[in-house]
Order: C-alpha cells, then sequence, then structure tokens
C-alpha cells in the first residue's frame, strides 16, 4: 500500500526537508499510477530542489509515523521541467498570456452634429472586482461616418478580462469632438464568452443603449447596433511550453584574460587559484552554470577565452578554446569548465585589449544555424565574465544588435571593481541599445550585473538576478518568429529511450 511524499529543500535556509504534499495511498500494487496533483511554484532563476519520498504503509493505519520508508529520488525542479524520461510526470500551471485579436463595425448610430455626421469612437473597460472601470482599448476616430468600420486590434487577454470569460466587460460609443467634450451616444455590456461566438466566422451584434434616451423616448429602441465582426485567439507560448516541448539551453562560458585582471599567481589577481576559496570568475560561473546546465541535456558547454596570448606562438586571442582544443571547446559539466579554466591560467600569457564583439558573433554563428531550422529545439546563452570596461564597444554594439534576431541571449557579469557605468548601455533597461549605424536591437537580450554588488550575497542571489530575465527573452524570440514549441508527443516519440 504505497504513497508518495514531495519535500522541497531551500538551500538558501536549510537542508531540512519542508513537507509539501503527499499523494494518495494505492492499495495492494507494486506498480502504483498516482493521480495527485503537485502545485509547486516555479523558477527559472532559482535551484529548487525536491525529494520524493515512497512509503508503504498497513492497511489499518493511514499515520506517517506507521509507514515503512522504501525509497526516495531528490532532484531539482528544473531538471523535472526538462527531462522528459522522469517518471514524475510536470504540467505547467500559469495564468492566461494569449492575446484576442478584435474588430468592430457599427450601423445607424445617433447623429450628434448640426453640420456633419458624427464621428464615433469606441472604448471597451474591464470591469473589476470592486465594481471600478479600467480602459482595455479606445479605437481610432472615424470622420464623419454614422457606419464607421474600426480597425482591429490586440490585447491580452489577462488586461481584457483578467482571464475570466465571464468577466463584464462595458462598451461605450463616443462621438468626437475637437475640444475635448465628446458627446455620448450609447453603450451596452458584454463578457468575453459571449464574443467567442464570432470565432466561427459569425458576426454579433449588440444594440447601442443612451439611458437618459431610454427613459426620455416612448419609442425609443437605440442608438444604432455595435458589431463584432472578428474575434481570434492568438496563443501565446509560455517558457515551459518550449522547454518541456524539448527545446535545449546551449549554455556557452567566455572569459576575460586580460592583463588588468593581475598576474595569477599574485594573490591579489582576480584569476588567483587559492586553495579554499574560489575567485570571483570561479564563483559567478558555478552560480549561473548551475542553473543553465538542468536545461542541457549534454551537459557540455563550450568555454572560450579573450584577451590573452595563447601557445605555441602566443599571439593574442579573443575567442580561443580554455581547453586548447580548438575543434571540440566544450567541457562536460559546469566541474568540467571549472578544471579547464584552472588548467588553462599556467599556460597562458595575460594581455588584452578587452574585445568582446568576437565571442559573441561565434555564438552567433551557432545560433544562426538553429535559426534556419525553425524550430524551438536550441536557445543559446553566452556568459561572459570580464573584468573592465570593454574596448571594443561599436563593434559589440553592432553584434549585440544582430544577435538580437536571433534564438540567443548574452549575460555580461562585472568582476572586481572596475568601472562599469559604460556596461550599462549594453543592457537594454535604460534605453534602446543601437549599433553605431543607428539600427535598434529587435528585443532585449543583454543583461549586466557588477559581481560587487553581491559579493556578500548567496550565490542564489547572483544567478536569480542574471537570469530572470531569460524566459521571458526565450518566449519573445520564438513567439516573435510564430514558431510553436513542438508538442510532448512529437519530442517523446523522437527521442531515443533506453530500457
Amino acid at each position: 500500500n504505497m504513497f508518495f511524499l514531495i519535500k522541497s529543500i531551500n538551500i538558501k535556509i536549510s537542508l531540512t526537508p519542508h513537507f509539501v504534499d503527499r499523494t494518495e495511498v494505492i492499495r495492494s500494487s507494486i506498480s502504483p499510477v498516482f493521480s495527485k496533483v503537485f502545485t509547486v511554484d516555479y523558477y527559472f532563476e532559482e535551484v529548487q530542489r525536491l525529494r520524493f519520498e515512497l512509503h508503504d504503509i498497513s492497511s489499518n493505519h493511514n499515520g506517517l509515523k506507521e509507514a515503512d520508508f522504501l525509497g526516495a529520488m531528490e532532484c531539482t525542479l528544473g531538471q523535472v521541467s526538462a527531462d522528459l524520461c522522469s517518471f514524475v510526470t510536470a504540467e505547467e500551471l500559469s495564468g492566461n498570456d494569449d492575446y484576442v485579436e478584435l474588430a468592430f463595425s457599427a450601423k445607424k448610430l445617433d447623429d450628434k452634429d448640426f453640420f456633419s455626421k458624427s464621428d464615433p469612437f469606441l472604448e471597451i473597460f474591464r470591469v473589476n472586482d470592486d465594481g471600478t472601470a479600467s480602459l482595455v482599448h479606445r479605437t481610432e476616430t472615424i470622420m464623419n461616418n454614422l457606419s464607421p468600420v474600426w480597425k482591429s486590434f490586440k490585447v491580452s487577454l489577462n488586461t481584457l478580462c483578467s482571464g475570466d470569460h465571464e468577466r463584464e466587460l462595458k462598451c461605450t460609443v463616443w462621438d468626437w469632438d475637437s475640444n475635448g467634450k465628446h458627446d455620448f451616444i450609447g453603450e451596452f455590456q458584454t463578457t468575453f464568452k459571449e464574443m467567442k461566438a464570432a470565432m466561427d466566422g459569425k458576426q454579433i451584434q449588440w444594440e447601442c443603449i443612451n439611458p437618459k434616451y431610454q427613459v426620455k423616448k416612448k419609442n425609443y429602441r437605440n442608438s444604432g447596433m455595435v458589431i463584432l465582426t472578428m474575434c481570434k485567439i492568438i496563443k501565446m507560448h509560455s517558457f515551459l511550453d518550449y522547454i518541456m516541448g524539448g527545446c535545449q539551453i546551449q549554455f556557452t562560458v567566455a572569459i576575460d584574460f586580460t592583463a588588468s585582471n593581475g598576474d595569477p599567481r599574485n594573490s591579489c589577481s582576480l584569476h588567483y587559484i587559492h586553495p579554499y576559496q574560489p575567485n570571483e570568475y570561479l564563483k559567478a560561473l558555478i552560480a549561473v552554470g548551475e542553473i543553465c546546465q538542468d536545461y542541457d541535456s549534454d551537459k557540455m558547454f563550450p568555454a572560450f577565452g579573450f584577451g590573452a596570448q595563447i601557445p605555441p606562438d602566443f599571439k593574442v586571442s579573443h575567442d580561443f578554446a580554455v581547453n586548447f582544443d580548438e575543434d571540440n571547446p566544450e567541457c562536460a559539466g559546469i566541474q568540467g569548465v571549472v578544471e579547464a579554466y584552472q588548467n588553462c591560467l599556467p599556460k597562458i600569457q595575460l594581455y588584452g585589449p578587452t574585445n568582446i564583439a568576437p565571442i559573441i558573433q561565434k555564438v552567433a554563428d551557432s545560433a544562426s544555424e538553429e535559426m534556419h531550422t525553425k524550430e524551438a529545439m536550441e536557445y543559446f546563452i553566452l556568459l561572459i565574465l570580464t573584468d573592465g570596461v570593454i574596448t571594443d564597444m561599436a563593434d559589440t554594439r553592432e553584434a549585440i544588435v544582430h544577435a538580437s534576431h536571433l534564438p540567443m541571449s548574452v549575460i555580461i557579469v562585472g568582476i572586481g571593481n572596475a568601472d562599469f557605468s559604460d556596461m550599462q548601455m549594453l543592457d537594454g533597461d535604460d534605453g534602446i541599445l543601437r549599433s553605431p549605424k543607428g539600427e535598434p536591437v529587435l528585443r532585449d537580450i543583454v543583461q549586466f550585473v557588477p559581481f560587487h554588488n553581491f559579493k556578500h550575497a548567496s550565490p542564489a542571489a547572483l544567478a536569480k538576478s542574471v537570469l530572470a530575465e531569460v524566459p521571458n527573452q526565450v518566449v519573445d524570440y520564438y513567439n516573435g518568429k510564430g514558431i510553436k514549441p513542438k508538442c510532448l508527443s512529437d519530442f517523446e516519440s523522437s527521442r531515443a529511450f533506453s530500457p
């Protein structure tokens, strides 16, 4: 008689698991299938450890104290969502991020002008739980027309009705006036549930009512008709839709080996390998890498260096393989990157300048090949660890604008205490980044974080800061390209499962 227990382990607080929930008891079975659904908040940017315990309980008792412990499994929530071979089935529960496209017209509206016809526009309001109304959309004004056809518009279902298809919507029609004192024509109430009747190519219509006329005029019918000519739901897929459809995060590391870091043999160097305490480069690499590795199936990570003279001829390189294998720069797991980094330090000569455009372009070349497949199977994250202000800003801006069209994000972590103020312009949070020719980025793909802001914080805090924007960047790329995630069944059938 078996049941599952699920516990969460918050490593920032304690290694003691906290009880989350338990399944039902399946009686007399050695191959139980549990129907209980566990709901767990999901954060891409955090390591969320889970522990699943299997217990056997006698027929006469239901208490946990009397149950026999059979075994347990520990994993991260990221592994559950990314690994479809797991015996735990994962499903996303989220708000509705879909969009709806609507198109309205009207006919025989009241004429409010003396010397011409009304200039109508339509407003749609969402009625909130507290009775207040929030403006959802205002159409353009159609001049001198009692039977206007307004342009179609798109709005998220969250904005339109808070995801509640039966929430009341209030619609008002006005006659525009240049002095801002628009004349009220009429109003009507509806719901999105009612609007959906127009999804099959049908038109639905409402009487536009002026309540004052309804009271004063005996033979009053309406002030015109408003017609919904189109209602189309536009599916907006989520980050987990893509991950669970088989999209892999391809994680690449680029490390700054310029002379400004200091001689690695000196304890003051940012590259100094302390026997007991990892340096800032390693702390940042491990904090971010441990999150990303859950979403990479082969756990092989390309690692590059820039700004160093490398053997055998000791020419300066800005995109050399840290393991010195140019044909295969991949390292086995984050630990493999750490070992390659430590092994290369004695073999290179730190030099300069600090150019990062070449490494951005190298990863962009790989992302460009993936873009041509028109499938959501690989998304590239480049982690750049650097100690100083970059010296090829113009080329870097050009490379980022180019990369913004590709399935790719760039994370820059500033190591040390240099002035990183120029780096902020690469991060689109403070304005639109443009190339030297004036071309704007298609989407914001850069996140810059100075490590010294997290020097005394936990590694999880750094990872959370630098990775929080990644899910939206992934979704923005694929939704913008109209690329749908693979269905779970399609992806499962394309994988080779081991017995």
